[in-house]
């Protein structure tokens, strides 16, 4: 599989989330991210209800949930910024951390909020995996355009997908051509010194940056010739159904409820 076709998380299927339209999926998935946000730490059951509810979709979609949980590991690194919640939080002291002339109290508090950050990230990650993998990318354009996201940012989004494939392609094509003109000696790893590799890849960069103004200068008198005026059409534009609404409805509600248990004192 080449880099490029691995950028697209879509996965074809027939599934009833698949048939969702792209405009209630991408409100759900927005709605899901914000109620994530607003559950105050230590709530486990509130996340507990959240990542109930996601799992539940992701086993309808048929996309694999193993395989959506294990995707979303890449936001833990990330989260562990969050660490320094640990050691800043008030609260009963767990154990302390010495670093030189500074020693560091963890508290149970701070403890359990770093937790929360974490476990929040991990779901936020899986919910915008399973909004990629169920719909298509132009789906999702359209979805924007309907709510009434600027054209301009839709269309720039729209070129950014369509012509990043088209970047990663010719890149390898550049890859493979230097790999194929750099012999290994015996003893030696193909390609010469650093300094050779940090020279011919200045140059690539080069290559591929005029390679892609040239191809950005071609499509843009292309699409004035033919009348592109910055306004992404379709055929399929149609108004939700009654089911479809019903979803949204319930869905909006159940984690709206879910946020407001959650932030009852």
């Amino acid at each position: 599989m080449s880099l490029a076709s691995s950028l697209d998380r879509y996965v074809d299927g027939s599934s009833p989330v698949h048939a969702l339209d792209a405009r209630v999926k991408l409100l759900l998935a927005l709605a899901t991210i914000l109620a994530l946000a607003l559950i105050p730490p230590g709530q486990a059951l509130a996340l507990a209800a959240v990542a109930a509810l996601l799992w539940w979709t992701v086993l309808r979609a048929e996309v694999g949930l193993g395989a959506i949980m294990g995707r979303a590991v890449v936001a833990l690194p990330f989260a562990l910024v969050a660490v320094t919640l640990v050691f800043s939080r008030p609260g009963t002291p767990l154990f302390q951390v010495s670093l030189g002339a500074l020693t560091l109290t963890a508290t149970d508090n701070g403890l359990v909020a770093f937790a929360t950050v974490v476990v929040k990230s991990w779901l936020s990650v899986q919910t915008a995996l399973l909004l990629a993998t169920t719909t298509h990318v132009t789906d999702l354009l359209y979805a924007l355009r309907a709510l009434r996201l600027p054209r301009v940012m839709v269309a720039i989004l729209s070129f950014a997908y369509r012509y990043l494939f088209v970047l990663v392609d010719e890149a390898e094509r550049l890859l493979r051509a230097r790999a194929c003109r750099a012999a290994a000696l015996p003893g030696r790893r193909a390609g010469g010194s650093l300094t050779w590799r940090a020279a011919v890849l200045g140059r690539m960069v080069g290559t591929l940056f005029i390679r892609a103004y040239e191809r950005s200068e071609r499509i843009y008198v292309a699409m004035l010739a033919r009348g592109f005026t910055g306004e992404l059409r379709t055929l399929r534009a149609r108004p939700l159904s009654t089911t479809e609404r019903g979803i949204l409805l319930v869905g909006l509600a159940g984690l709206a409820g879910i946020v407001l248990l959650a932030n009852w004192r």
